[in-house]
């Protein structure tokens, strides 16, 4: 296991973060248990949450239809169509408390199965889900979520795994892990450690990361991040590249891009996740989310601390 020793690693958010490759194969090894509550391939499915899992779910939903096992929505909570029909609905709360999930949940009890991955068994959400995927050995003591985001997809993808196989490029999850081990250690990236400005790009699956890791920046560092499809990059966002920012692209580049980048004095990296020493785009986000500790800690911020959040959100019911 792998002890951080820089003075950045004295948070809890950081600490957590450094656990995910064995959290990863915890989550992978259980997956069989959950294939019976888990989408089976053929099954219209809909993948619901808010915030962080709101995009694992994006992530998710784009893994499970390039891999052929059947159409896959992703939606915020607030904006689920409730009226769509689904085979299955699968939610993501790390707390189970979120007010825009449980009265969703509700709205759909004896409509649609309804399985949720959670943090604790013991909550709101988890009480009215015909299913539940607890994963307390994830939760986190940070209002950042990291560990927990990652494991639930890490068991969504050895899902799939257990389904069939995965799409081309995509690694087996036993790997992902394994490339997250050097994502802990590895030196971070040139050029993003002072970045005044980075942007986060993904294509297919790799877009919820890059909208992922935008906000971990944003949550912990208070850094001004943006996210895009990454062939949407060249449609007017790049304008802002420039000398001293950063784009930061989660598996396979455009064609291109990163010379366009470079043309505009910009930083570009990138990890294809093709080459032996590439990391697989999941673990890239583990680099994505140190990056976020350390700009906070070089900004005089507390990473367990982000100004004006809290571990859930819950909403006064001022309807009536």
């Amino acid at each position: 296991m792998y002890t951080p020793l820089e003075p950045e690693y004295t948070s809890h958010t950081a600490r957590e973060i450094a656990t995910q490759p064995d959290l990863w194969r915890k989550a992978a090894a259980s997956a069989h248990h959950y294939g019976s509550v888990l989408p089976r391939r053929g099954e219209r499915v809909a993948v619901v949450g808010c915030g962080t899992s709101w995009f694992m779910a994006l992530a998710y939903a784009e893994l499970r239809e390039e891999a052929g096992q059947g159409e896959t929505d992703a939606f915020a909570a607030s904006l689920f169509p409730v009226g769509r029909h689904y085979d299955r609905v699968v939610v993501l709360s790390r707390s189970g408390t979120t007010t825009e999930l449980v009265d969703l949940l509700a709205r759909l009890k004896g409509r649609t199965p309804v399985t949720t991955v959670t943090a604790d068994a013991n909550t709101p959400v988890a009480a009215v889900a015909d299913a539940v995927i607890e994963l307390a050995y994830a939760d986190e003591e940070s209002v950042v979520q990291t560990r927990f985001a990652t494991t639930e997809l890490a068991l969504l993808r050895a899902h799939l795994e257990n389904e069939g196989p995965l799409p081309s490029g995509v690694r087996p999850i036993a790997q992902a892990a394994a490339d997250a081990e050097r994502a802990v250690t590895a030196p971070l990236p040139g050029g993003m450690l002072s970045a005044e400005q980075i942007t986060f790009l993904g294509d297919g699956w790799t877009y919820g990361l890059a909208l992922e890791a935008g906000l971990k920046m944003r949550e912990a560092a208070g850094a001004w991040t943006e996210a895009y499809p990454a062939m949407e990059y060249r449609h007017g966002p790049i304008s802002i590249a420039g000398p001293g920012r950063g784009t930061w692209i989660f598996g396979r580049p455009p064609h291109g891009l990163a010379d366009d980048v470079a043309r505009t004095g910009g930083r570009c990296i990138a990890e294809s996740g093709d080459a032996p020493g590439d990391l697989d785009p999941l673990a890239d986000l583990v680099r994505a989310q140190r990056l976020a500790v350390h700009v906070a800690v070089t900004r005089g911020l507390d990473p367990d601390r982000p100004r004006a959040l809290s571990r859930s959100v819950l909403l006064a019911d001022d309807r009536g």
